[in-house]
């Protein structure tokens, strides 16, 4: 595989109206590539509409449990790169529905792994795995060596989907390699059950926050401008032996506690309020954070934005955002 180029690359973003799928996307869009996505449920808004990029990608009906939908987006639009980023992502739905989580998480994976092990015209593929996939690991922060000991549901999922990744690897040298993210955050992410989001639009609302958890749990959070660096600098890099068929941690390394992480937004929002802590989250990990040294040594890759930046930058969008 060469060194890729986007400008006029036909790429497929899995997951491209969700947070995360959305903001590589438009990325990839400005950089003139030719992006396809699939989409199962056409939402009132999706982060596609509110980025402004919904008219400027091609959008294939279908859902990636259904193999013959992937086969289509990949085959009609003859897909050259592919970005696998859609997934059940949220904690409590997956806990409580674990099937249909398995079904998109995994059975997803294997069926856009398939569907670019038979293309004639995919060059290379960025799997989209979390740091979830690791579980609780007693040595912090964790390397790309830890064991995979995801026990929860989307944990599990994750870990699953890296095995897929890994064996259609080693079996048909499918050239591919898998991001670890940490906890992502910043502006356009709708999913209001994340911590970060949720604090800020209840409290733009005047309402009290709510703290799922005890406040204690530690987590390391990238800003959304560097995940998206992170997944372009990967797929940049796959053309070297040395990162092809390889897993990446991309974090910042600095883990903050849920309560440290609550002050900061209430700080620089101008607030002084007390939120209620529930402490009722299960399957939480206690503490879990990054070591990105391998990413920084072979992809010359780093976090660039601290937290008071991120935060900063993701409570003025939230405030114009309700503000519309």
């Amino acid at each position: 595989m060469d060194k890729i180029n986007w400008k006029n690359t036909n790429v497929l973003v899995t997951g491209a109206d969700g947070f995360i799928g959305s903001n590589v996307a438009q990325a990839l869009v400005e950089k003139g590539a030719h992006v396809v996505t699939v989409v199962r449920d056409a939402k009132k808004t999706s982060n596609m509409d509110i980025l402004g990029i919904k008219n400027k990608i091609d959008i294939v009906h279908g859902d990636l449990v259904n193999l013959s939908d992937c086969e289509r987006a990949v085959n009609e639009y003859d897909i050259e790169f592919c970005f696998h980023i859609a997934a059940q992502a949220i904690v409590g739905p997956a806990n409580r529905s674990p099937l249909s989580t398995f079904e998109s998480n995994i059975k997803g994976t294997w069926n856009v792994l398939e569907s670019c092990r038979i293309s004639k015209t995919v060059k290379g593929l960025v799997i989209a795995s979390s740091d979830k996939a690791y579980g609780q690991q007693e040595k912090l922060p964790y390397t790309e060596d830890s064991p995979l000991k995801g026990y929860f549901p989307y944990d599990a999922s994750k870990a699953c989907a890296e095995m897929l990744a890994r064996s259609y690897y080693m079996t048909y040298n499918l050239p591919l390699a898998i991001t670890r993210n940490a906890n992502t955050y910043g502006p356009v992410d709708t999913n209001l059950s994340r911590i970060i989001p949720d604090v800020i639009t209840r409290l733009i609302r005047n309402e009290q926050p709510v703290i799922r958890s005890d406040g204690t749990p530690e987590r390391d959070y990238m800003y959304i401008k560097d995940a998206v660096d992170a997944y372009l600098t990967l797929a940049e890099n796959l053309h070297r032996k040395e990162v092809i068929g390889q897993a990446f941690n991309f974090g910042t390394g600095k883990p903050i506690s849920v309560l440290d992480l609550y002050k900061k937004i209430i700080k620089l929002m101008g607030k002084n309020v007390e939120p209620k802590i529930l402490g009722e989250a299960k399957n939480e990990i206690d503490r879990q954070y990054l070591d990105s040294q391998k990413a920084k040594k072979i992809l010359n890759w780093e976090a660039k934005y601290d937290i008071e930046f991120g935060l900063k930058e993701t409570i003025n969008w939230y405030k114009d955002y309700f503000s519309k």
